[in-house]
């Protein structure tokens, strides 16, 4: 966005929300204790200038602490992030799970329907095995039938060479 013209009327409105939530951000870290200190009338100056001063401290080294995470952030999101891991939040982990479950069953499937892709062009020699293979049965099958039959007709023979 910092490549951009800034001067169209949305980037214009977008800078302004960023510089509101920036100061927003900011009033909300302010510890209460602050706030409170400057609220309080004359007559407690002296004995709080003390906490006063500290609190500013730790105020000014927290600001400076974001100013230099900030400035940190910017150089990463402005340099190229190309085969290189990037830390994910703990809010996001669950999620990532899931994606990489969802990954993984989307390359499994994948590669079964890539499988049957490449099988496409031996159909037509499967086709003519499986003919052969039905010709074949369907001969054993009708040898199959005589034998009955002869295994049939020599049952009754000796059936009635006993009964004689």
């Amino acid at each position: 966005l910092d490549l951009t013209c800034r001067e169209t009327p949305c980037f214009v409105k977008f800078s302004e929300v960023e510089k509101a939530a920036n100061m927003q951000a900011e009033m909300n870290e302010v510890p209460p204790l602050l706030l409170s200190v400057w609220t309080i009338g004359s007559t407690f100056q002296f004995y709080f200038t003390g906490k006063k001063c500290k609190i500013l401290q730790d105020m000014n080294s927290h600001l400076e602490a974001v100013l230099k995470e900030k400035r940190a952030l910017r150089k990463r999101l402005i340099k190229p992030r190309c085969q290189e891991s990037l830390p994910v939040e703990a809010t996001v982990h669950k999620s990532m799970v899931e994606l990489l479950t969802e990954a993984v069953t989307f390359i499994e499937k994948l590669e079964s329907h890539l499988q049957s892709v490449r099988s496409i062009p031996q159909i037509p020699n499967m086709m003519k095995n499986m003919d052969t293979a039905l010709t074949k049965t369907e001969v054993l099958v009708m040898d199959l039938e005589e034998l009955t039959e002869q295994i049939l007709k020599w049952r009754e023979l000796q059936k009635q060479g006993y009964s004689d």
